[in-house]
């Protein structure tokens, strides 16, 4: 992997080892694509699912939010599920499907990363085991189920 401090070494490549087409990477990017999509998955993981709650949490236009829904709707990261108040019409909920849930890695990611970098270590929210409390975080773990460094890391490309 390459660093910019040059604390470990690394060759200098003219091109990403995997082109986008077949890169899980650049994959992943066009699904989630922006902040306001991490925005919306943020606030499904923590168990917002209602449209305006979303938009009022969020302050996004209600054009983007529905925009972004409905795009997270067709790629199958999220579902709708109906309620209605009563006297009300109809509505939905947009809950996580299974292959949404699995984006709570990535996003514990970023919230650890964001908790370090960009909040000087201060976290708001911490990710613990459920029947323990013990903390838990991301990270590296091989086939044998040992932890990993980011420095004894690096990309292969298959083939």
């Amino acid at each position: 992997m390459a660093y910019a401090d040059g604390e470990h070494e690394t060759k200098q490549r003219q091109a990403a080892p995997a082109p986008l087409s077949a890169c899980g990477m650049a994959a992943a990017a066009n699904v989630i694509g922006d902040r306001w999509t991490l925005l919306i998955l943020r606030e499904a993981l923590y168990g917002v699912t209602r449209f305006d709650a979303m938009q009022a949490e969020l302050g996004v236009p209600r054009t983007v939010l529905s925009g972004r829904l409905k795009k997270l709707l067709a790629e199958g990261v999220l579902k709708q599920r109906p309620y209605r108040k009563a006297g009300e019409r109809i509505r939905y909920q947009y809950v996580l499907t299974p292959k949404g849930v699995e984006l709570a890695l990535p996003m514990i990611a970023l919230m650890e990363w964001g908790d370090k970098y960009c909040r000087g270590g201060a976290s708001t929210a911490d990710v613990v085991e459920r029947n323990t409390g013990a903390a838990c975080h991301v990270g590296l773990v091989s086939d044998a189920g040992a932890p990993v460094s980011i420095g004894a890391a690096q990309f292969r490309v298959k083939g």
